[in-house]
């Protein structure tokens, strides 16, 4: 599965739909529906290692080095975050390991308008899932 979604959005698509929402309402709903598109992770999948620390909701990350690139799939037990997995994903899912480890996905979330309309528990749930693949980048990097 090498791609995140199950959709084909890449990151550029999401920025250019968030635009055309005014309402936050609405951009929750979008949220939402990106990730009921996640492709889906198997609940044998979901464990210690996969589960991604630092998140009030529970959230997995699934990584798959192919090729010279990181694939993620990711899942959630709450809808806003699962979009919030999937919005990550479309950022970092199918670049190099040294992409992802330079990559500022800050830049993006604040396209988006991400910073000012989520709460503090879910700023920092997606920290600590840019953090977790982040991490897997460097790992990756050390073993190649």
């Amino acid at each position: 599965m090498d791609r995140p979604l199950s959709l084909d959005v890449d990151i550029d698509e999401i920025i250019e739909n968030f635009s055309f929402l005014d309402d936050w309402e609405d951009r929750y709903g979008y949220l939402i529906e990106l990730g009921n598109a996640l492709v889906p992770v198997a609940p044998d999948e979901m464990t210690d290692a996969t589960k991604v620390q630092g998140c009030v909701s529970q959230v997995w990350l699934i990584s798959h080095y192919n090729d010279g690139r990181l694939y993620f799939r990711g899942a959630s037990d709450a809808h806003i975050v699962r979009g919030l997995v999937a919005v990550a994903l479309s950022i970092f899912s199918g670049k190099t390991p040294q992409e992802i480890s330079q990559l500022d996905e800050q830049q993006t979330f604040r396209a988006i308008g991400l910073a000012e309309h989520l709460t503090p528990q879910r700023s920092n749930g997606l920290k600590s899932l840019v953090g977790k693949i982040k991490a897997t980048a460097v790992a990756t990097l050390a073993r190649i």
